[in-house]
C-alpha cells in the first residue's frame, strides 16, 4: 500500500519520502510521493504483444516511447499494494524512472518525473495532469509552452475509425513510399506520422480520428479542452498524435516549448499525456482500472529543485466544489493558493457532495473552501472555519490573500 506521511510537529508539517524540492508542487494539486516501482519480467512479457505502434512521432522524425512495461508495473502494484481500497483516485509522483524499463535506443528522451492518476475517468484528471505539468515546467523557466491535444476516444470509436483509415490508404496504395506499404499491413496509425512528400499529402486528407468519437467520447474531450480554456494554458489539436491503439484510449497529449529551434538544442517535446484505460483487461485484470499520467521529459537544469525535501506543511483548509462550473475553475483556485503557500486538501474527482464532506472531517483540517455553481458563476468562495462554523464569501482574486491572513 502506498505508504502514508508522517504527521510531525504538533501536527503542522507532513514527513515525506521520496520527494524532491520539485515534487513539492504535486503535492498542492493532490499528488503524494512513491517510490518507484520496480518492473518485472512478466511486465515485459506482458508488453512486447503491446509494443508495436507505442511511439509518438513528431516534426523532427524521432520516436517517443510511451513505456507501456511501467504502465503495467503499475498497474499490477496498484492491486498488489490494495490501492484499490483506499479513496480514489490514487494520484502518485515518481522522481525517477521505473527501474528495467525497456531501452529503446540512442535517440530515447531524457525521463524527468512522472505523475499518474488511477480510478479517475472524469476529464478533471487530465486537467489536473496538464495544470501540474505546467507549474513544473515554468519552474524550469519553460514559459512559452502549448498543448499539442487529440483524442482517440474509446474503443468503439477506435476501431470505426480504424476501418475508415485502412480503406483510406487501401484507396491511395499506388501513392504510398515502399516503407509505408508495409508499414499499412501492421498497424495503419503509424503511417500518420510519415514525413515523406506523397505520404503527407495522402495524410491531409485522411480521416481524423476526433471525427469518430462516441457522444461519451466527445463530451470528455470537450470538457478537457473547457479546463484549458479555464486555465488559459494555450493548445491546438494535432491529430496526428495517435496513442497505441492496443491500449491507448480517449485523450492522448503533448507539451511542447514554442522557444524551442535547432540552434538552442533543446528538446520540442517537454513531456507526452496518455489515457490507458484498456490496458488493464490487456494484461488478465478482470475489472477495468481507469489510468492517465505523463512523463515530463526536460533534464531539468535548474539542481536546486532536485535537492530532497523531507517536510511539507499539513493541508491548512479542504475545498469543496459542486458541479462542473466550480470544477473549471478549482484549478486556478489551487494555482493561487500553491503560490502563497497554502495547501489544501483535494477531492477535485468527487461530485457528489456527501463523498466530499465525508472526507474532510476525517481530517482536523481548520477551514474549507466551498464553491458551488452560484459562487463560480460570481467568482466567489466560501470560507468557512470548521470549528466555529462562521463563513465568509470571498471574491476569488482576493482569496489567497485571505488565506494567507487567517493562516497568520
Amino acid at each position: 500500500m502506498a505508504k502514508k506521511p508522517k504527521i510531525i510537529s504538533e501536527q503542522k508539517t507532513l514527513l515525506y519520502d521520496n520527494l524532491d524540492k520539485i515534487g513539492e508542487i504535486p503535492l498542492y494539486y493532490g499528488f503524494v510521493p512513491h517510490k518507484s516501482f520496480d518492473i518485472k519480467k512478466s511486465d515485459i512479457d506482458n508488453a512486447k504483444s503491446l509494443l508495436e505502434g507505442d511511439y509518438i512521432d513528431e516534426k523532427d522524425k524521432k520516436a517517443l516511447a510511451l513505456h507501456v512495461e511501467e504502465k503495467i508495473s503499475l498497474l499490477r502494484n496498484y492491486l498488489e499494494e490494495s490501492m484499490h481500497t483506499l479513496s480514489q483516485p490514487v494520484m502518485l509522483y515518481f522522481k525517477e524512472p521505473f527501474k528495467g524499463s525497456i531501452k529503446k535506443g540512442p535517440d530515447s528522451h531524457h525521463r524527468y518525473c512522472d505523475l499518474e492518476i488511477l480510478g479517475a475517468s472524469r476529464s478533471i484528471a487530465e486537467a489536473t495532469l496538464i495544470q501540474t505539468a505546467k507549474t513544473i515546467l515554468n519552474e524550469e523557466g519553460y514559459d512559452n509552452i502549448c498543448i499539442e491535444i487529440n483524442s482517440t476516444g474509446d474503443r468503439e470509436s477506435i476501431n470505426k475509425f480504424s476501418r475508415d483509415l485502412t480503406s483510406h490508404y487501401r484507396k491511395n496504395i499506388n501513392e504510398i513510399h515502399a516503407e509505408c506499404r508495409q508499414l499499412l499491413k501492421k498497424d495503419p496509425f503509424e503511417l500518420l506520422g510519415c514525413q515523406n512528400e506523397k505520404c503527407k499529402k495522402i495524410n491531409e486528407s485522411a480521416p481524423k480520428s476526433m471525427e469518430f468519437l462516441s457522444e461519451k467520447s466527445k463530451t470528455h474531450f470537450q470538457e478537457v479542452l473547457e479546463y484549458l480554456e479555464a486555465l488559459d494554458i494555450p493548445y491546438k489539436i494535432n491529430n496526428t498524435l495517435i496513442g497505441n491503439r492496443k491500449y491507448c484510449t480517449e485523450t492522448i497529449f503533448i507539451i511542447t516549448d514554442l522557444d524551442h529551434s535547432k540552434k538552442t538544442k533543446g528538446e520540442r517535446i517537454l513531456a507526452v499525456g496518455v489515457r490507458y484505460d484498456g490496458l488493464s483487461k490487456k494484461i488478465g485484470i478482470k475489472k477495468e482500472i481507469q489510468g492517465v499520467g505523463i512523463s515530463l521529459l526536460i533534464k531539468g537544469s535548474k539542481s536546486e529543485l532536485r535537492k530532497d525535501l523531507k517536510k511539507c506543511k499539513k493541508p491548512f483548509a479542504s475545498f469543496v466544489q459542486l458541479g462542473f462550473e466550480s470544477k473549471l475553475l478549482s484549478l486556478g483556485v489551487v494555482e493561487s493558493l500553491r503560490k502563497v503557500k497554502i495547501p489544501l486538501l483535494l477531492s477535485l474527482s468527487k461530485d457528489r457532495l456527501g463523498a466530499q464532506v465525508s472526507m474532510v472531517e476525517k481530517r482536523n483540517i481548520p477551514y474549507s473552501i466551498i464553491m458551488g455553481k452560484k459562487e463560480a458563476i460570481e467568482k466567489t468562495a466560501i470560507v468557512r472555519d470548521m470549528d466555529t462554523h462562521a463563513q465568509e464569501i470571498i471574491p476569488l482574486d482576493e482569496l489567497a490573500g485571505y488565506m494567507k491572513k487567517l493562516e497568520k
